[in-house]
């Protein structure tokens, strides 16, 4: 194998390393908030992110891509959301085109009790794949990482 393909297995490893850890970790979550909240992982990831930014609202294309979701899934998502009460859709005061969507009361109250389970099974996902030999050089470094952000 030439140079060339050593780099790209090495990248394909690399990639299939990091994918390894994210289905552990989400499959974690994913027990934990449908447990105790009834809501997907990415649901949660949804209302954190609407919750997390001043004012407890957000834009649509900007938590599409907080969330790592198309525009049209984001939009079905905050919709499927919308009918749970759990979010609702606002006009933009200074822009009569733009809406944001923000939490509801019953939102942030679920995100809030939602929030110790998610944290508990990341924390636990994290030391399990930290036990794992070939995650463990991964887990180590994202701190790292994370801190350069």
């Amino acid at each position: 194998m030439g140079i060339k393909g050593y780099s790209t297995e090495m990248h394909a490893q690399g990639w299939r390393t990091l994918a390894a850890l994210y289905g552990l970790i989400e499959g974690e979550l994913e027990k934990a908030l449908q447990a105790t909240a009834g809501l997907s992982v990415v649901e949660y990831t949804v209302l954190d992110a609407v919750g997390r930014q001043d004012g407890g609202q957000m834009r649509m294309q900007p938590l599409a891509r907080a969330t790592t979701l198309s525009a049209s899934a984001a939009t079905r998502l905050v919709s499927r959301l919308e009918r749970r009460e759990l979010l609702q859709r606002v006009l933009c005061a200074d822009d009569r085109r733009g809406i944001y969507t923000e939490l509801t009361l019953q939102g942030g109250e679920l995100l809030a009790s939602a929030r110790p389970a998610h944290d508990r099974a990341l924390q636990k996902a994290w030391a399990g794949a930290e036990a794992i030999a070939e995650l463990a050089p991964l887990v180590r470094a994202l701190p790292r990482l994370s801190a350069l952000v």
